[in-house]
């Protein structure tokens, strides 16, 4: 099978995404412990700001899956043709279980505790499609954040096609086209037709930030020089973490339009910082960002029940404001990586041992497995 493929860092990248996105979401749901939501301070709506790093940490985990995936393909090309059909069985393997699964305890959840379901758009996250509710309303609160499984699940349905049509060389400027495409159709709404039902599908897929990726991966497999210099080197990694800095501090801002895209882009720098290691000025390799990193697709998945478990919990426990905020925070923190190892060590884990016997080219998720 070859050389295990591992990339250093990127479990930072990952932990950091997912804690900032429960975090954010936590922040949003203090009303329900009877805490005032507006620490962060106030949107442009008047609602309760979140963390600004939250928001975009979406942006960073399609950049980042849209990089891993397009350079697994690639290196399996170069050592066959690619195995659509393998392809598809690793990542219902990877993704499908834990879905599923929670799915059906928040179900069962809403159903004991007398909460009202829309069953029009429960069709929609069942089958992978939870951005067009999140995009255009009757969402499924405990289940809203699915809209981002359901966007990369259906950039999966042409990924890998395209990748196996189209030599190296051609596949790069189909990558520029469709994300040109994409980007050019959002800011010509934009300018127009700024409430356009299009424009609010195309940021519900985030298609184009994972053919940023995409395009990423592709230039650092072929070690482009141009590419290389550009995002290799200490004064964009230094741009790249002032831009995550004001992402955490929430004094991020540019232009709403263009502010994902950017976040992209930084998100690309940091994953070539990383894995390229030589000018890398933050080093995300290490056991604690490792093993948070691991989970992280558990404590994407099952943060936003927790906190509405935990509401019930510790409502009736009477405390001092300030220590309200600090056993809230730590709470809901604390038990989601817990059981989102829970989750990894005894049912993923599981289903990901079955993957071995459709993989091409081997790849591990956290250093120990090389």
């Amino acid at each position: 099978m070859g050389k295990t493929i591992y990339f250093s860092g990127l479990n930072g990248l990952r932990a950091i995404a997912s804690l900032a996105v429960v975090v954010s979401h936590t922040t949003l749901a203090l009303g329900l412990f009877h805490l005032s939501p507006f620490i962060f301070g106030k949107s442009a709506d008047g609602n309760p700001q979140g963390l600004l790093l939250a928001g975009f940490g979406v942006t960073i985990f399609f950049t980042l899956s849209g990089f891993l995936i397009t350079y697994l393909l690639q290196a399996e090309r170069d050592k066959q043709n690619i195995d659509i059909r393998k392809f598809y069985v690793r990542r219902i393997l990877r993704i499908w279980p834990l879905y599923y699964l929670y799915l059906l305890a928040v179900l069962l959840f809403m159903f004991a505790n007398n909460m009202p379901i829309n069953f029009t758009s429960l069709w929609f996250y069942i089958f992978y499609s939870a951005n067009v509710p999140f995009a255009l309303g009757g969402i499924i609160n405990l289940l809203a954040h699915y809209w981002s499984l359901g966007a990369e699940e259906q950039f999966y349905l042409f990924w890998p096609w395209l990748n196996k049509a189209f030599s190296t060389s051609i596949l790069v400027y189909v990558l520029v086209f469709l994300a040109g495409l994409l980007l050019g159709t959002k800011f010509l709404l934009h300018l127009l037709m700024p409430a356009s039902v299009i424009k609010t599908l195309i940021n519900a897929t985030g298609f184009h930030y994972m053919m940023l990726g995409g395009l990423g991966a592709i230039l650092y497999k072929n070690q482009s020089q141009i590419f290389l210099r550009l995002f290799d080197n200490k004064i964009t990694q230094f741009v790249c973490w002032i831009v995550i800095f004001l992402l955490v501090t929430n004094n991020f801002h540019v232009a709403s339009i263009i502010d994902n895209e950017i976040v992209s882009i930084v998100a690309l720098g940091l994953i070539i910082g990383q894995i390229n290691q030589k000018n890398r000025l933050v080093n995300l390799e290490n056991n604690v960002f490792d093993f948070l990193g691991k989970i992280s697709y558990g404590i994407y998945v099952i943060h936003p029940l927790v906190i509405q478990i935990l509401a019930f919990v510790l409502n009736p426990i009477a405390l001092p404001a300030p220590y309200q905020y600090v056993v809230v925070y730590s709470s809901i923190l604390g038990v989601t990586i817990a059981l989102a190892h829970v989750s990894y060590q005894y049912f993923e884990r599981y289903f990901l041992s079955l993957k071995k016997q459709f993989v091409v080219i081997d790849s591990a998720s956290n250093k120990h497995e090389k």
